[in-house]
């Protein structure tokens, strides 16, 4: 049977590092001074019946979304927490050796279940207390090997690698799934680590640090502003010897907000959302309060749907900076957004408000704060609804254009030269797509198609939907309180996520 590689990272440590008792009422050392009420923990595995639908990964079975097209969606959505924050937190989690940690605004997704059975496969206390708060006590953690099943089914996975290695000298981490949308290699994590005074090895040999000790403060440049990287240098640097620089850090929301949590539980990071990362270690993190921010993926997700469905919807919460990007290139094809308050936005594209049908624009991914590549495949639906033609470069990952062929099987003039897509658009008044079977490569190009067959006339299905629900909370739950016409179906097979 065919493993994933594994790899080992180590520094060699004089002493295990103390593991605080637990004590369930009372969070110790907490960063913030408003009050919870008491909890209570449940063992590190638990049962079937006595865990909350939300923590415990089940088996996936393959659904499929109907959609009955050519309808005009009109109400106000919800924006959930933000997934790729919430993942990167909880891998942070594991830095917090003295009390537990109190989440607020995890989405309930696929990929957040499977990162909470990542963590409890090193003995970390992973409850839902409520829909709203999640708690994670990484106390009494022990292991440095996480399940590898686990870790391969989600990218996020890998993020332990930082928090495990700077807290116990050594980590065994599997190579990381996720979406097929590139090579993504995890090399730039590996550098940062190193340093910091790691060494690693893909093979079976165990690594260990050159001064004897745990990891020690280093400066790292990364050639390339990974957002995973950053990430994995922030946690391991927040627990080591020293000071550490990181420059040409990511500069993506979700990074600040990884960087706030931490600073909530005591870590010294300055520079928090620029560049440039200096990190003083603290020789141990303690449980906190955190709130994950509004996801401004979804939210730039239903920003598109209004604007394929030629429809006015509001959104909240949403922090209008984060969809800059969106809402500049949504105006220029013809869309009228208004922020209606501190955390909510106003979308229209009801040609009675623009005053004609939407324009096509061009489109160039780039890291933050350029457009967002997980936005991509959304914008490119919108465009073959659009009048004229557009131009879509992804800069950022070199193999994420799988939607493209599903898109061409609804009706879309789409032509694809390398990493570019050539996008005809239609001619005003022409419904340019035509409901079909498609079928889901990845998370967003998921939804791309789920908004396409919004747009198209007749109905559509769109199969191998758990990718969607690997980062879209209750995706058509919302819809349908929009006006969508969606449903969703079983097939009878089991699908595999990638």
């Amino acid at each position: 049977m065919h493993r994933n590689p594994t790899l080992i990272v180590a520094t060699t440590i004089t002493s295990p590092p103390r593991l605080f008792p637990l004590i369930p009422s009372t969070f110790h050392h907490m960063a913030t001074a408003s009050p919870l009420l008491p909890l209570t923990f449940l063992p590190s595995k638990i049962s079937a019946s006595t865990s909350t639908p939300l923590r415990t990964s089940l088996p996936s079975i393959d659904h499929k979304l109907v959609i009955s097209g050519g309808r005009p969606i009109s109400g106000h959505v919800s924006i959930s927490g933000s997934k790729n924050s919430a993942l990167a937190v909880l891998a942070g989690t594991l830095c917090c050796s003295s009390g537990p940690v109190a989440l607020r605004g995890v989405p309930d997704l696929l990929d957040t279940r499977t990162m909470a059975d990542v963590l409890r496969s090193i003995g970390a206390r992973v409850e839902s207390e409520d829909r709203d708060v999640l708690v994670v006590d990484a106390s009494d953690v022990g292991v440095t090997e996480p399940c590898s099943e686990k870790i391969g089914r989600i990218r996020a996975g890998f993020f332990v690698l930082g928090p495990l290695v700077a807290r116990f000298g050594k980590a065994e981490v599997a190579m990381p799934g996720g979406c097929r949308i590139g090579l993504r290699p995890v090399d730039l994590y590996i550098k940062g680590l190193e340093a910091l005074g790691a060494v690693a090895e893909e093979e079976k040999v165990c690594v260990y640090g050159a001064n004897g000790k745990g990891l020690v403060g280093g400066s790292f440049h990364l050639a390339y502003p990974s957002v995973g990287a950053t990430e994995t240098f922030v946690m391991a640097a927040s627990m080591a010897d020293g000071v550490s620089v990181l420059t040409n850090a990511a500069m993506e929301p979700e990074v600040a907000d990884l960087t706030k949590f931490l600073i909530a539980c005591g870590a010294c990071i300055e520079g928090a959302g620029t560049s440039t990362l200096v990190i003083t270690g603290r020789k141990k993190l303690y449980g906190a309060e955190f709130t994950i921010f509004p996801d401004r993926i979804e939210a730039g997700t239903f920003m598109a749907a209004a604007a394929i469905t030629r429809s006015c919807i509001s959104l909240s919460p949403v922090i209008p900076p984060h969809v800059a990007q969106m809402t500049e290139k949504l105006t220029e094809a013809g869309c009228k957004i208004t922020q209606i308050g501190p955390s909510a936005l106003e979308v229209s594209a009801v040609p009675e408000v623009t005053g004609g049908d939407l324009q096509a624009f061009n489109i160039k991914t780039l890291p933050y704060p350029g457009f967002p590549t997980d936005l991509q495949a959304q914008c490119m639906a919108l465009l073959t609804t659009c009048v004229g033609s557009s131009i879509i470069e992804e800069s950022v990952f070199e193999n994420r254009m799988h939607h493209v062929e599903e898109l061409k099987k609804l009706g879309a003039d789409i032509k694809v030269g390398g990493n570019t897509a050539f996008i005809g658009g239609t001619k005003p008044g022409r419904i340019a797509l035509t409901g079909g079977r498609v079928r889901a490569a990845d998370l967003r190009g998921g939804a791309a198609l789920v908004l396409a067959g919004m747009a198209a006339s007749g109905i559509t299905e769109v199969e191998n939907i758990a990718q969607i629900d690997r980062g879209y909370e209750r995706f058509e739950e919302k819809l349908l309180l929009l006006g969508a016409d969606v449903k969703r179906e079983s097939n009878l097979h089991p699908v595999l996520l990638a």
